[in-house]
């Protein structure tokens, strides 16, 4: 693929399991214990996210774990297996909330966060947490934790010289695909400009080392190993302002992912919507977060705070949505 193999395989792929391993109603809702809708929302999204699951409930991360102290993998663990087996109930999630400056310093308890923000985070802190004991390890073996192989996938930019036709490519791993709306009415839309050539001229120009000057030349990112788990950021808020982009953005239940890929001729390769986080107010830092997910049992449930009731899938699809979650 162009991409150095990994040195260590730190989770083996086969064990990666994408279907549920066990049908059932939803879980449990959970009780808001001081602006944390932010991170109800998030946990709900990880919680029905298939292959997490069933990774968390067969418990194998904390039988072998070796971390002293904080371990985001531990956390979530007892987190899923407290939420998945009880349906109509809801529960205190503690066990996240007292680790929440561990997560990002920067969280504060009784603040409302950016939802977003505190996915990274987290996702991350379970990253880390799965590369424990292993040191000096290469880009590649790097990405084959459980967490990056559900995760994670990487984007290939290619600089073409616009003089001689020479190409460079480099990678970069990414466990989210964070999309411009501002001129998008749709996620195909925006997905289209994510991949569309910018020209590199002016300042801007590129150092050929074919030509051995600077020339004028096209960049491109491509998505080049897709992820197992798509996760998608509208980016409603603007970046200096934190104001809201409120505009209706289209999203379909199932994703062609095969037209933003390296090779864009193909199979298709398909991915179905399974979670939608939501938020409603007009900045990042006010308003309420809530999420629709789809449980082990193949039915809709929208999810706010201590509530869970079941819905429609036409339901799911007329939401501000600020990220999305798809699965192969």
């Amino acid at each position: 693929e162009g991409m150095a193999p990994p040195q260590r395989i730190l989770f083996p792929p086969e064990k990666i399991c994408m279907a549920w391993q066990q049908r059932q109603r939803p879980g449990a809702g959970l009780h808001n214990l001081g602006n944390t809708c932010f991170l109800n929302s998030v946990l709900q999204c990880l919680t029905y996210t298939p292959p997490l699951a069933n990774y968390l409930l067969s418990r194998e991360h904390s039988r072998s774990c070796r971390q002293i102290g904080f371990c985001m993998m531990c956390v979530m663990e007892a987190h899923v297996n407290k939420v998945l087996p009880f349906s109509a109930s809801a529960i205190q999630p503690w066990t996240v909330v007292r680790v929440l400056t561990r997560i990002g310093e920067h969280f504060r308890h009784g603040t409302q966060e950016d939802a977003h923000e505190f996915l990274r985070y987290t996702v991350d802190a379970m990253q880390r947490a799965c590369l424990s004991g292993s040191s000096n390890l290469d880009i590649s073996s790097q990405a084959t934790t459980i967490v990056h192989q559900i995760f994670g996938g990487f984007l290939r930019s290619r600089v073409t010289c616009l003089s001689c036709k020479a190409a460079s490519d480099s990678y970069e791993a990414f466990l989210d695909v964070p999309l411009d709306i501002k001129a998008a009415s749709s996620v195909t839309a925006a997905l289209e400009d994510f991949v569309k050539p910018e020209q590199l001229d002016g300042d801007n120009c590129f150092k050929c080392s074919k030509c051995d000057k600077m020339v004028v030349a096209s960049k491109r990112f491509t998505i080049h190993r897709v992820p197992r788990v798509l996760t998608v950021c509208l980016k409603r808020f603007e970046d200096f302002t934190g104001r809201k982009i409120s505009k209706v953005v289209e999203y379909p239940e199932y994703l062609d992912l095969r037209p933003y890929t390296s090779q864009a001729a193909g199979e298709p390769l398909l991915y179905a919507l399974y979670a939608v986080l939501v938020h409603s107010g007009d900045s990042c830092r006010a308003g309420h977060y809530f999420c629709y997910t789809k449980a082990s049992n193949g039915l809709w449930y929208k999810m706010d705070d201590t509530s869970v009731d079941g819905c429609g899938i036409d339901t799911v699809l007329r939401q501000q949505a600020y990220l999305l979650f798809y699965v192969r």
